[in-house]
Formats: C-alpha cells, structure tokens, sequence
C-alpha cells in the first residue's frame, strides 16, 4: 500500500473526526470530492485508487480534476473552489506527515480558487411548483416517496444535506408539526410544517413506516439516499414539468432552487429577514439579503413609490400599442 491511502484514512479519522470534530456535513463533502479525485485519477493513470502514491496527485492532475469538474460534469464555480477547498485541506495535513513531498505539496497548494460573478438566485413561482410537483408518479412507492420530498424541501427550505440526513424520529406530526435538522455547523433547528405539508408527510409515514432511526426517504436498499440521488430525482421532474410549463426551460432546478423557492414565499408573505434567517438556518441576516436582491415584485413596489416632481407616482405605461412593442424590443 502506497503512503496515499494511510494518509487520506488518518485525515478523515485523526484530523476530522477527531481533531477538527468536522460535522457529518463537512465529512460527506469531502468524503465525495476525494471518491471523485480518486475516480478521474484512476481513469488518468490506470492504478486503483489503494495503490496510488501522493507524488501522483500532483498539480497538473489536480487542475485536470479541476477542469473536469467544470467542462464535463457541469459543476460551477462555487462547487469547483469548495472541492479545491477540501484538496487544500488534506495537502496541508500530508505535508506534515510526509515534508519529503513538501514540494509537490505546495505546487497544489498553489493552485487558486476562481471568482466568480454574483448572479441573482434562482427561485420557482407558483405556477412552476404546481408543475413540478404535478408530474411526479405517486402510482408508484419512489413517486410517493419524492413527492414528500420535494413538498416538505419546498416548504422548509432545507439544505440537500439536510434533507438526506433526515430520519422517521425527526418528524413531530402531533400539535405544532414540525421538522428537526441537523445543520451546518452541527446546529440544530426545528421548523414548522403547513396543515398542507403535514398531511403529506402523515400519509408518507404511515406508508413508510420503520423505526425512528431510520431514513426519512430510503433507497431502494433502505439506506439514505445521497445529495446527487436528490439532484438527479429533482432535474428529471423539472425537465418534465417543463413540458407543461416553458419558464422551467429557462431555470436550472436543483435542491438549492427549491431552498431558494421557501426563502421567496416567506419574503413575498412579508415575513421579517431576521425570521427567514432564523428558518434557513443562516449564519448571518445579511445572507438573507440575496433574495431582495432576485425579488422583481419588491423593486417594483419601490418604484412605484418613487417618482420625478410633478408626476403621479407609477410606471411609465406606453399609451399607445406600437410604442408599447418598441418599448418592449
């Protein structure tokens, strides 16, 4: 065995788990970036992962990951930096234990995060929810399983990792419904669930059935299903649904979205930033800005009340049809 494979063991269960207490969170992301690197390494150098020495991880194949990553998986820039991120990490713990690679070391560690550009969040209106959560199959247990899923991700606004973590006992169906997570940061946080959600949750229940600490929503083998198996069951019921509504057409849906879709509802119902923070879990109010930043329907109402002297406030409506198709070009 090459000195990469002791190496990455310790780092998950000396510098992780025991030094860093990283939460489950922490250690799922990184336990998937390195399945990946492992995987492209493999495809790159024709070794098994077990047999791979941490001279062969050097940078040119680290930024060929990187690349990858983006080019064929499609992943963004965010989730590129946050895998480099976890890269970084186990680098700077290898250098320690092994100074004899110190220079490849620092070649990866030399390897820079991109920026990228701040672009409004994505959310779904009603319309498109009525569709999405419309062409799911409830004739059949994995249909019934998803809409439960996608209905209480909708009105919760839990993290992926969240949602996936989730077991039969952190449901309280009784007065004041409601549903317990585990967050970032080992946080925990209870949020209430609508008569509406409730109910579909008290009817997966009795279906499901199982004991308390159990998965939530199971695979197929009763394990808990992982964030990209959520990713995928969300992509294939938004490319569906887009069939009946075209403005999903111009959205990439993906858990987040529907994280991002519970944060609208709650600022168009008029409820406080610091709430909303306090329901998505935020670290900070000021992340909850973002979604003033994507809602359309609040700037118009600013607007309206803004207006030049002498002139009623509202906006400028074209009096005329073919001022108003010039005005729309």
């Amino acid at each position: 065995m090459s000195t990469l494979a002791p190496t990455l063991e310790a780092f998950f269960t000396e510098r992780l788990l025991t030094q860093r207490r990283a939460s489950p969170h922490t250690v799922g992301a990184y336990r998937d970036c390195f399945r990946l690197l492992l995987g492209f390494a493999h495809e790159r150098t024709g070794k098994a992962p077990s047999q791979l020495a941490i001279s062969e991880l050097d940078a040119p194949l680290i930024s060929s990951f990187l690349d990858w990553l983006e080019n064929d998986r499609h992943d963004g820039i965010r989730t590129r930096n946050a895998r480099l991120a976890a890269i970084h990490s186990f680098f700077r713990y290898a250098s320690f234990r092994h100074p004899e690679h110190a220079e490849a070391v620092q070649r990866v560690l030399a390897i820079p995060f991109k920026r990228c550009e701040s672009t409004t969040v994505d959310f779904l209106t009603e319309d498109e929810i009525t569709a999405l959560l419309g062409v799911v199959d409830r004739a059949k247990r994995t249909g019934r399983r998803d809409y439960a899923l996608l209905v209480l991700a909708i009105q919760t606004g839990l993290r992926v990792g969240e949602l996936t973590g989730l077991v039969v006992g952190d449901l309280e169906l009784g007065p004041g419904s409601h549903v317990r997570c585990r967050g970032k940061g080992r946080k925990q946080r209870a949020t209430p669930l609508t008569t509406q959600t409730a109910a579909v949750m008290r009817t997966w229940l009795k279906e499901r059935s199982g004991r308390q600490t159990e998965p939530l929503f199971p695979t197929l083998s009763g394990g808990h299903l992982s964030s990209d198996a959520v990713q995928r069951l969300v992509t294939k019921y938004a490319s569906l649904a887009a069939e009946r509504c075209p403005s999903l057409h111009r959205k990439k849906v993906s858990p987040h979205v529907l994280r991002h879709t519970c944060a609208m509802n709650l600022l168009h119902s008029g409820v406080d930033p610091a709430v909303i923070a306090l329901w998505l879990g935020h670290e900070s109010v000021q992340t909850t800005q973002v979604y003033f930043h994507a809602d359309m329907a609040t700037k118009e109402k600013v607007l309206s009340l803004v207006a030049p002297p002498n002139t009623r406030p509202g906006r400028y409506r074209p009096p005329d049809r073919l001022l108003a198709f010039l005005q729309e070009l």
